[in-house]
């Protein structure tokens, strides 16, 4: 009688404690889109090529023509004059402080009136809504003299609370914020109030962390806008040392004679934050338009 002895069969030692092999990344292939969208894509990104290549140049090459599109020789000379002969530090200081405010406030009310109109039920609800849209449709060059009247009533015209009070809430960012509100489903809320949370906890400790993409999207919208307004501050405001960026700019640029040299180094010192801004806030601003998508 013979006796079949089977081998062991070896098995492969398995290390839990093993660091894990990151993933890779799966890359895209080009496809016609991208033929399409880089030459787009130079075009738009050219003005600030062009920008930056007049900030650097003699003054006497901007006025000539046709103006070269790259300088002789490199000239800092517009950046030192900006920084020595203008208050533009004092300047952007105000419009940094302005865009604070204006981030701060958006992000404290729109979210809580976009959660309101997007979850509680009260009467006068759809009402409300709809009223705030409305205010989307009216230009605002018609609300500006009203606007002036009512804050120089206030005591608040021709100074920095001028520049901010506007920007304390949008209709834009209630309406934005409770779109994204809406996309949440119900049985979040359902879950923390049956864990004995009321309805202030679960907005802060559950719908408020999920909405970072949707907050960092109005955070951008507010800052470009705030940022870049001119029309508004140059009716309310008269006095050089509150002056914002974009006015301070506006005075390089006269009937007869601009500074182009001092306007195209402030152009690009006043680009430069918000390019940063977006750079690090991108993933965010494109996350909340894939999943809010901005429907009606």
């Amino acid at each position: 009688m013979t006796v079949l002895e089977t081998k062991p069969v070896a098995t492969a030692p398995v290390a839990t404690d093993a660091p894990a092999v990151p993933r890779r990344r799966k890359r895209r292939r080009p496809s016609g889109w991208h033929l399409f969208l880089i030459p787009v894509a130079f075009l738009f990104l050219l003005p600030f090529v062009q920008m930056f290549m007049a900030s650097v140049s003699p003054a006497e090459e901007l006025v000539s023509f046709p103006p070269p599109f790259i300088p002789s020789r490199i000239d800092f000379g517009g950046f030192v004059g900006l920084f020595s002969d203008t208050p533009i530090l004092r300047w952007m200081l105000n419009t940094v402080i302005v865009s604070t405010v204006a981030i701060a406030s958006h992000l404290v009310l729109c979210s809580l009136a976009g959660y309101g109109f997007a979850r509680l039920k009260f009467r006068g609800r759809t009402f409300g809504i709809l009223a705030i849209l409305g205010t989307i449709m009216i230009p605002t060059q018609l609300l500006m003299i009203p606007t002036y009247i009512l804050f120089a009533r206030l005591g608040i015209i021709d100074g920095l609370g001028a520049a901010i009070v506007p920007w304390l809430a949008s209709a834009f960012g209630i309406f934005l914020m409770r779109q994204f509100f809406l996309s949440l489903p119900p049985e979040l809320e359902e879950a923390g109030m049956i864990d004995g949370a009321n309805r202030w906890q679960v907005f802060m400790q559950i719908i408020l962390p999920l909405a970072k993409p949707a907050l960092a999207t109005l955070a951008i919208f507010t800052l470009l806008n705030s940022w870049n307004d001119l029309v508004w501050p140059l009716i309310a405001i008269n006095n050089q040392d509150w002056f914002t960026l974009q006015l301070g700019i506006a005075n390089f640029q006269g009937t007869r004679r601009t500074q182009w040299t001092l306007l195209m180094a402030a152009n690009v010192v006043a680009t430069l934050p918000l390019i940063i801004f977006f750079l690090f806030a991108q993933k965010q601003f494109v996350a909340t338009m894939t999943l809010s998508g901005l429907r009606g």
